[in-house]
């Protein structure tokens, strides 16, 4: 068994495939082995939203997997991990966790860390939402996901959409008390 904690990352084809690729360079700083899976979807907005190659994507996490292994360690809860962040997470890879009806790897494991009671967070990016999306929510909500739409904290006074993004990441890893240094915290000036 590994010595270091675990977790999944997945990336699916929602806009905003920034947050999963900063989310796993940092965390190559954490004492943490991350084992990531990337969408069929994903691997087409890669080629629209920027240069990054799925490639150089793979080679931020210290395991892969294709979309497609349902044999993959990470499908089974024997493999024990601290959970999965899934950033950005599109509605349809919500809507099959919460029905628990998967059909890849990546929502699988999703799956997996809901039945395990790990941690499962998963950065919704879409917008605008219909009820279908919100009682989705409530479901995942329900079954101890986390919803955390990647939503900017513009009191930190961001300089740029890298230092936005870092922000959120930032609070995700929180969640998983991995603190690498990139948020800026509420400060308290004697309000109140």
């Amino acid at each position: 068994m590994s010595s270091q904690a675990r977790l999944i990352v997945g990336i699916t084809g929602a806009s905003g495939i920034a947050y999963g690729v900063r989310l796993l360079k940092l965390l190559r700083q954490a004492p943490v082995e991350t084992h990531l899976v990337v969408s069929r979807a994903a691997e087409i907005a890669m080629a629209h939203e920027g240069p990054v190659k799925v490639s150089d994507v793979r080679d931020l996490a210290d395991r892969w997997y294709r979309f497609d292994d349902v044999a993959a360690p990470i499908s089974s809860g024997s493999f024990r991990t601290q959970g999965m962040i899934i950033a950005p997470c599109s509605i349809r890879t919500m809507s099959e966790i919460a029905t628990g009806v998967t059909s890849s790897l990546l929502s699988r494991a999703a799956d997996v860390v809901l039945k395990e009671r790990r941690r499962l967070t998963l950065l919704v990016r879409e917008a605008p939402l219909h009820t279908g999306h919100l009682r989705t929510m409530t479901t995942l909500s329900e079954l101890g996901a986390i919803i955390y739409p990647p939503v900017p904290a513009l009191y930190t006074k961001p300089a740029d959409i890298e230092e936005m993004i870092d922000q959120t990441v930032g609070r995700v890893l929180d969640l998983y008390d991995i603190d690498l240094g990139v948020v800026t915290r509420w400060k308290d000036n004697g309000r109140g």
